[in-house]
């Protein structure tokens, strides 16, 4: 309020005045009126100034009150800039450690995966490539090199990859990389450390190289030269050691060329990549030891059980390559099965392991044949054991043909017989002895078949006698003297020309009853182990076994069985006694050891029959007979089939499917194959 009076209050006030006077008011009165009125005016007039001036410092103070809030209105608007600022700040932040750790996450899982893709691998071709290409794909390398550690001490190149020069070597399906190792050694023997490759290898360490053409410590006169040749360059590098838990490098992975994916262009490896990269070398170092370790013991498993077949074949020359070759053929035949169309073969596959187990169960078909004797393998005359014992009995024959002389002269010297009459005499009987030993020396050879009559002329020779002087029961072993019941020393003992002593019964000592019972056996055991008897092996029908010596061959097969039924295969393995021992069994339960027939053999277990059969037919290395031609081959397994020995379905795509002729081509002699007649074999279709 102002404390100025203005015109229209001054006015007022005068007219006041004027009526104060016009009235009948005293001037006393009217002074003390007018006293009291300026009083209080002047009161009146005190107050508006005290209020005036508490109004004007009210107004300072809300003008300072304003300009404090405009301050501090643009403090808060500066405030609230900068916490946009720092929002927008926080939000980038936090979206690009989203992006981090969603990268993050993303390439842990990947290394996870890969991890758990390359524990189970089990083919060293593939888990070495996909080694090499889990490392590609976590760094986006354009190239890289996997190099296995050998034994002598080289880096050899085992999966290369150029991406963008289509450069792939080694692994599944590709050519093998064929460039030279690395040299883990000087020529002096001292480390090499100037291959980077190497220097990794020899130290275990990590090498990152941001570009090779600045880098001085290593030698990359090699990597100039390829990329010279090539126009690529070799810029960002790489190389991690391959260290399982034993400390001994084992291996090298190095990646070339990291490439940006928003920009493509080559740049360093990001250090947080290089730590991922060998946290997998680590994990898959492991993985390819364990199974380079698994490989070895495959491959010495391998090595042992080619050395078994090798030795079987070895031990005899009538078996030749037979248990190299069966395997092969088996497994040709089973291949054609696996892809063949044919609704017979429909459910047949095979994996990997099961190729693995038949082949085992092929180069161990025979293994049982360590058992049996190469004399009874070998035996080619009847009376042969270790020896061919006929020519004791041409010296019975010998000893007979000096009596009748000695008889000759005693007569015609001592007694005085009539010397010509008694030489003719002898001559017809030593004559008689010697188309007599003939006879005997050919029923030995067993060429033919022996008739009733025959058999009766050797009993009869056999009643032959001669003196025996020398004492029979000097020089022999425990085992003679225990089978003999009654030792006869005496001499001048009559002996028959040919005999079957009780010496001769080998028995039977192991118990192969409860053997047999136990591997489902119906092969009838023989009583005797052996009987060598003289008149019993002469007396064989056809050829040189006699019935003991013929179970012994066969038994090899009931051997293979008890071998592999107490070998501890594994699961994927567990069928390898049952196909090993099934190639002697026919399709209607005539075979041997256990008569299967063919509803109760699995399919590759008729395989082997027919590839244990062509084979012996047609090898050529059998000393004792002409290998067959092909077509003579076929002809007898014709009839074979027909007779229900072998599968008629398996023999039929042996020959449709030209398994018989690849074979043929790569184990036979090529005088032994001619053409043949497969129509004659195999059923005509009926017409659509």
């Amino acid at each position: 309020m102002s404390l100025e009076m203005n015109a229209e209050e001054g006015s007022a006030l005068i007219q006041a005045l004027r009526v104060l006077e016009r009235s009948k008011v005293s001037k006393s009165d009217l002074r003390a009126s007018l006293n009291a009125m300026v009083k209080g005016y002047e009161k009146l007039v005190k107050e508006s100034r005290k209020s005036l001036r508490k109004n004007e410092r009210d107004e300072e103070l809300l003008i300072q009150a304003q300009a404090t809030l405009e301050q501090h209105q643009n403090e808060l608007l500066e405030a609230n800039r900068k916490l946009s600022e720092h929002e927008r700040l926080l939000e980038e932040t936090v979206r690009q450690n989203t992006e981090d750790l969603v990268g993050a996450k993303a390439r842990m899982q990947k290394l996870i995966q890969l991890g758990i893709s390359l524990a189970q691998e089990r083919e060293i071709d593939r888990l070495l490539e996909n080694i090499l290409l889990g490392g590609k794909e976590l760094t986006n390398a354009d190239a890289g090199t996997l190099y296995l550690r050998t034994k002598d001490d080289q880096l050899k190149f085992t999966i290369v990859r150029t991406d963008s020069l289509g450069i792939a070597m080694g692994g599944v399906g590709k050519k093998p990389a064929t460039l030279p190792p690395v040299q883990m050694k000087k020529e002096d023997g001292t480390p090499n450390m100037v291959n980077v490759a190497a220097y990794a290898a020899n130290t275990g360490h990590t090498v990152v190289i941001a570009d090779a053409y600045d880098n001085t410590e290593f030698d990359f006169s090699g990597v100039r030269k390829f990329d010279a040749a090539t126009g690529f360059r070799s810029q960002s590098f790489l190389t991690v050691p391959l260290t399982p838990r034993g400390g001994k490098v084992i291996g090298v992975m190095q990646l070339i060329n990291a490439i940006d994916p928003e920009t493509g262009q080559v740049v360093p490896f990001d250090p947080e990549i290089v730590n991922l990269v060998e946290a997998l070398a680590a994990q898959t170092s492991m993985t390819l030891d364990n199974q380079l370790l698994l490989q070895a013991q495959k491959d010495l498993f391998d090595a042992f059980i080619r050395l078994i077949a090798g030795a079987i074949d070895a031990k005899s020359p009538y078996t030749g390559g037979h248990c190299e070759r069966v395997p092969e053929l088996a497994q040709m035949l089973a291949l054609a099965a696996s892809e063949s169309n044919h609704p017979n073969f429909a459910d047949f596959s095979m994996t990997d392991d099961e190729k693995q187990e038949m082949r085992i169960a092929s180069w161990l078909h025979d293994c049982g044949k360590v058992t049996t004797p190469e004399y009874v393998v070998d035996k080619a005359t009847k009376l042969e054991t270790i020896y061919n014992r006929i020519h004791e009995v041409r010296m019975r024959f010998e000893v007979l043909h000096r009596d009748a002389h000695i008889a000759c002269l005693e007569d015609v010297i001592d007694r005085g017989a009539p010397r010509e009459a008694r030489e003719e005499e002898m001559r017809a009987t030593q004559a008689a002895l010697q188309e007599e030993f003939a006879f005997i020396a050919k029923a030995n050879v067993g060429g033919e078949f022996m008739t009733a009559a025959d058999k009766d002329r050797v009993r009869a020779l056999a009643q032959r006698t001669w003196i025996r002087y020398f004492d029979d029961s000097l020089g022999l072993s425990h085992a003679e003297i225990r089978r003999r019941k009654e030792m006869q020393n005496a001499v001048g003992v009559e002996e028959f020309l040919l005999t079957d002593k009780v010496e001769h019964i080998i028995p039977r000592e192991n118990d192969t009853k409860t053997r047999d019972e136990s591997l489902g056996i119906k092969m009838p055991a023989p009583e005797h182990l052996y009987n060598l008897g003289e008149v019993y092996n002469l007396c064989i029908e056809r050829g040189t076994l006699t019935a003991e010596e013929r179970y012994k061959i066969n038994e090899h097969v009931v051997q293979t069985l008890a071998m592999l039924e107490n070998l501890p295969f594994p699961d994927n393995m567990a069928r390898v006694a049952e196909f090993a021992g099934a190639h002697h069994e026919t399709m209607h339960g005539t075979g041997y050891p256990r008569k299967l027939k063919r509803e109760e053999m699995s399919l590759p277990a008729r395989i082997m029959a027919i590839a244990d059969i062509f084979e012996a037919l047609t090898a050529t290395d059998r000393p004792y007979k002409e290998p067959k031609t092909l077509s003579q081959a076929m002809k007898i397994m014709g009839f074979m089939r027909k007779d229900g020995h072998i599968d008629p379905d398996l023999f039929e795509l042996f020959l449709v499917s030209g398994v018989y002729r690849q074979y043929a081509e790569r184990f036979m002699d090529p005088k032994y194959i001619d053409e043949v007649d497969i129509a004659a074999y195999v059923p005509a279709k009926p017409p659509a």
